[in-house]
């Protein structure tokens, strides 16, 4: 199982009581008094997508929507006014503490950083000045921290990979990642980069996704298999658990029901199916859904250097310690298991590195790190060692520089801390552990088992490390009743020291198949079973100290049983556990034992290899004879070798048989020649190796200026990409402010032309501005006029002092109406006003002809039939 390593899994799987029923639903009544909130994250090309979003959700969806795209740094833009004729919710700017509403979408300002707080929105100023800022992570982050199940993440066009670490927090903490289909961006990079990770839900064209949502908000109120019939649960709920172990291998039977529960839930959300049965029957009909609640089981939260105490707990006091305890040097082992995509290791091996590059030892020191885990994708992605550049918001830059090298992709582990993990697959639980441990480092996995399976596996942590090595647990985690096995190292610290038990003790916590002791016999029944168990003591006795040690192997080499003390010629492989004899044998045996094997297992008869040279642990040369016998069928040993091996102190004094001396002495001649020779190649080589060394610096060097030019121009990529997006951005704001200026310049047009009243707008110098169609009646106008001054244009007006009264109303300021004839007899109101700004200044004046013709007719008409009276 991938070991739970952020705050999230503490708050979105909260352990459970040791003893509470095994299906009993989790609790979810805190979640039904929050508001589910949705973070929308884009870029550029986002604009288009966010509209056809947010016009797709209902009006009274009882949801939140959060806004982030990336925008200029400099620039007010109109998103918030862009996206409010796409929806009749409201669309505000977020401010500091504004409170979650449901039915409002909130867009982030300018040049901030939006998170959540207590259900409220936190704008700050960006933790970054300059380059690549990852404004959608920070916010989908904060999001799953604060809302767990309830929070949905969906990111749209953009470029760049913001938002695929912030999906993998939603995830994790047990919430909805969603996004853009990339065929349907006009940017795929950000949506492609998340699909590519593994860490979406759904991948849906922007008008779709609300239905989505709104589907999967309706399974965060308590579940309706509750309502089925208690046994038809537990009948369905034991099939699950038995597709998964016959599919995966993995037995989840002793993990915490409640978590279990959560995590499938989730599957029957996605799936729209609301009780257990028909999601088994979802499972039978479709195979490869049981791999996907298989990885859907494995908590895979992790992040690099979580929980800074413990960090800083082992950086001063437990690895110097475990320094000073071996003034000689040492080589140290630690085991990271459900070590998910590498953090906890990683974190590990820069923090023994610091302390080196700290205390400076004259002695050598290395570490090796087992990193385990149970899901092959995630062992796979931490030999990858690659992080995205969200590790830049955590790290400190000196850490982040010494122990990191900047890629397109984000930071990838130098290899001399990579070199220092070997990273396998495997199962805690049942297979093999690590032994001879100085560290051992589980945190937060334990939470996740059941009691009894907690019993098992402190006990088995207690027989992987050496006297007085280190446990480290997470903050939920405790050795429990086991305290003779385990103390804290402070009160309050999560760091626990091993302690020494008995044997006997061991021996209840920890069974094996041979006994650490025998059983005490009171004198009374020793006196009276002393004879008749003589002869078996005396057989013990000798098989155990005078019987040579000795392994039973199959035909591929897998041991089946050890009698005796083996450690000399057999050690285990790194990695993991292997019990095959080719792969445990010492390297000075190895090749005579495999040709050894071979020979016996071509006959059936015994095979001896005498005279091995090897050496004892004080470096004492010891003779070796091994032997290799394959067993007889009616033993019930059929196709089995029994392999001993016997030492001996050579004879220093032996003469030798003089017949024998000749050979011997033309052997040495040559062996003396060819010591000559090889002394001669390895001058040659050390010759070649300093040229080699010089051209390596040379290039080592060449290589560092290199990487210095790559960093620069890898900083100004970023920081003209980030600027691509902002300038994307302004551009589609812009387009729309064209597209409403074209469409208000539209009506006004229409408007003017539809009053029949000729009009000219003139500028401060009185040049034309603006005319309607019907001024053309009055001056000869026509569309290259505009920018000329009006008394250029030839007019029909008996009016020359036009220009004298348009002066003076702009001194004054005061508007001016005459009645003005024409010289083909028409007559007009010509009106002369200020022209004020949107920012109330005056810049010009508007000349309006009003046509009063046939009015004058009728006066004249009017005045000649009172002269006629």
């Amino acid at each position: 199982m991938s070991n739970p390593k952020n705050v999230f899994a503490e708050q979105a799987e909260p352990p459970g009581p040791p003893d509470s029923p095994p299906l009993a639903p989790p609790s979810i009544e805190p979640a039904q008094a929050l508001t589910p909130v949705v973070g929308i994250g884009a870029s550029a090309g986002g604009l288009e997508p966010l509209s056809a979003f947010l016009a797709a959700v209902p009006a009274d969806s009882g949801m939140a929507f959060v806004v982030v795209q990336h925008l200029s740094r400099d620039h007010d833009g109109a998103l918030p006014q862009l996206l409010q004729r796409a929806t009749a919710m409201p669309v505000r700017e977020a401010c500091n503490g504004m409170r979650i509403e449901p039915g409002c979408v909130y867009v982030i300002p300018r040049n901030a950083e939006l998170t959540l707080s207590q259900h409220a929105l936190v704008v700050a100023e960006p933790r970054q000045k300059q380059g690549l800022r990852l404004p959608i992570d920070i916010f989908f982050t904060s999001l799953a921290l604060e809302y767990g199940e309830l929070a949905t993440g969906v990111v749209l066009s953009g470029m760049g990979m913001d938002g695929t670490c912030g999906l993998r927090a939603i995830q994790d903490a047990g919430g909805l990642a969603i996004a853009q289909h990339p065929d349907s961006a006009q940017f795929a990079p950000m949506p492609k980069n998340a699909i590519d990770a593994g860490v979406v839900d759904i991948v849906e064209l922007p008008g779709r996704m609300p239905r989505h949502i709104l589907d999967w908000a309706s399974g965060c109120t308590p579940p309706q298999w509750l309502r089925e019939p208690r046994l038809a649960h537990r009948e369905a709920l034991g099939e699950l658990l038995a597709m998964l172990h016959e599919q995966t291998g993995n037995d989840f039977s002793d993990y915490k029901m409640n978590t279990i529960m959560r995590r499938i839930e989730r599957r029957m959300n996605l799936h729209g199916v609301k009780t257990l049965v028909q999601y088994v029957n979802v499972l039978r009909e479709n195979p490869p859904e049981v791999d996907l609640l298989f990885k859907e089981l494995l908590i895979g939260v992790t992040s690099l250097f979580r929980d800074p105490r413990v960090w800083d707990e082992l950086k001063r006091q437990v690895l110097p310690e475990l320094l000073a305890q071996h003034p000689n040097g040492a080589d140290f082992k630690a085991w990271v298991p459900a070590c998910s995509t590498g953090e906890e290791a990683y974190s590990l091996a820069i923090t023994f590195n610091e302390v080196l590059a700290e205390l400076k030892p004259g002695a050598r020191y290395t570490l090796q790190i087992f990193a385990t885990d149970l899901d092959p994708d995630a062992i796979e992605r931490a030999r990858q060692g690659l992080f995205p550049r969200a590790v830049e918001s955590v790290l400190p830059p000196e850490r982040l520089r010494r122990c990191f090298a900047e890629e397109d992709q984000g930071f990838r582990v130098r290899k001399d801390v990579r070199n220092m993990i070997i990273f396998a697959q495997q199962n805690v639980i049942s297979d093999p552990p690590f032994t001879k441990l100085d560290l051992l480092s589980c945190r937060n996995l334990l939470i996740y088992f059941s009691t009894r399976l907690q019993q098992q596996l402190i006990p088995l942590f207690h027989y992987a490390l050496k006297p007085g090595g280190s446990l480290i647990l997470g903050n939920a985690d405790t050795p429990g009743r086991f305290s003779e096995l385990f103390a804290a190292r402070a009160p309050g610290s999560r760091i626990y020291q091993r302690l020494e038990a008995s044997g006997q003790r061991r021996l209840i916590y920890f069974p094996s198949r041979v006994a650490l002791a025998p059983p005490v016999i009171p004198y009374e029944t020793r006196a009276a079973n002393m004879s008749s168990n003589l002869q078996s003591q005396v057989e013990q006795h000798l098989l155990k100290n005078h019987t040579p040690a000795s392994v039973l192997i199959n035909k591929e080499g897998d041991i089946l049983y050890i009698h005796g003390r083996t450690g000399a010629y057999l050690e285990p492989a790194a990695g993991k556990a292997n019990w095959n004899i080719h792969a445990m044998a010492r390297e000075p045996l190895r090749y005579e034992l495999d040709d050894l094997l071979r020979r016996a297992a071509q006959g059936d008869s015994q095979v001896v290899q005498r005279g091995v040279l090897i050496q004892d642990a004080g470096g004492q040369p010891l003779q070796l004879d091994m032997t290799a016998e394959p067993l007889r069928a009616d033993d019930g040993l059929q196709d089995t070798l029994l392999v001993t091996f016997s030492t001996s102190v050579p004879m220093a004094g032996r003469e030798r048989d003089p017949a024998a001396h000749a050979p011997v002495t033309e052997l040495e001649q040559q062996l003396s020649q060819a010591r000559l020779e090889v002394r001669s190649v390895r001058a040659e080589m050390q010759a070649s190796r300093e040229e080699l060394r010089s051209a390596n610096e040379e290039l080592q060097s060449t290589n560092e200026e290199l990487q210095s030019t790559n960093e620069e121009l890898t900083t100004s990529k970023e920081e003209m990409q980030s600027l691509n997006e902002e300038l994307y951005t302004l551009n589609a704001e812009l387009q729309a402010k064209v597209d409403d200026l074209s469409q208000l310049n539209s009506d006004m047009k229409n408007l003017l032309n539809s009053t029949d009243i000729a009009t000219i707008f003139l500028d401060s110098a009185l040049h034309i501005r603006r005319f309607t169609t019907p001024a053309t009646q009055l001056y000869k106008l026509i569309a290259s006029d505009v920018q000329r001054p009006l008394s250029d244009i030839v007019n029909d007006l008996d009016y020359p002092e036009l220009e004298r009264d348009a002066l003076e109303v702009l001194r004054t300021l005061m508007f001016s109406e005459k009645k003005v004839a024409a010289r083909d007899g028409r007559w007009f109101t010509v009106r002369i006003m200020p022209y004020r700004t949107a920012d109330n200044v005056i810049d010009g004046v508007v000349l309006t002809f009003i046509n009063i013709t046939e009015a004058k007719r009728l006066e004249a008409q009017l005045l000649a039939l009172q002269g006629g009276t």
